[in-house]
């Protein structure tokens, strides 16, 4: 099989592009609409604390992703 269609087949990596993409909206939606919308309910000032507690959350998500990540990776090579 020529390499040009053999990249064009891998779906390992087609899911692995998504995976991230997906990851890193809803990182931002969660950051950007979770602060906006506490904003707009509590006000700006507590906006920044909220958005605070929401970039903690979503950095052990993103912390979860990537552990899952390597552990994949790790038993791919073995």
């Amino acid at each position: 099989m020529p390499t040009k269609l053999r990249s064009i087949l891998d779906l390992r990596a087609w899911r692995r592009k998504e995976d991230r993409q997906l990851v890193l909206v809803i990182i931002l939606f969660l950051v950007i609409v979770g602060g906006v919308t506490i904003g707009l309910v509590y006000g700006w000032g507590i906006a920044l604390t909220g958005a605070l507690g929401l970039l903690a959350g979503a950095s052990i998500f993103g912390l979860l992703w990537l552990m899952l990540s390597l552990i994949e990776r790790w038993l791919r090579q073995e």
